[in-house]
């Protein structure tokens, strides 16, 4: 049934894969992604990975806490969407093109 089916080649095929997908974890972390709202009264920043790395706010937000809310949460919503398409296309680049997502 698996005659001819080297498994040597299997175990190189899914090492070359390991170390792709570390080179890609480690590149993905050195970008880094920033969404403005508000007109760019809020600024988030976010790595590649997704992690929140800076914020910035305009002082004229200080005195209005429900609209700095609203502000932060949408704004750290795109950041976080801006990293996780980054990350999506990184791995299709990868993949040559190849989606293991499914549809885009």
């Amino acid at each position: 049934m698996f005659d001819g089916f080297d498994l040597s080649k299997m175990q190189n095929l899914l090492d070359d894969m390991q170390a792709k997908a570390k080179e890609l974890e480690e590149k993905t972390k050195s970008v880094t992604l920033t969404a403005k709202g508000g007109g760019g009264l809020v600024k988030a920043t976010v790595n590649g990975a997704g992690e929140l790395i800076d914020i910035t706010i305009d002082d004229s937000l200080l005195e209005d806490k429900e609209s700095l809310q609203i502000l932060l949460i949408s704004t750290i919503n795109d950041a976080l969407k801006m990293a996780e398409d980054n990350k999506k296309a990184q791995a299709l680049n990868m993949f040559g093109g190849l989606n293991p997502f499914g549809k885009s």
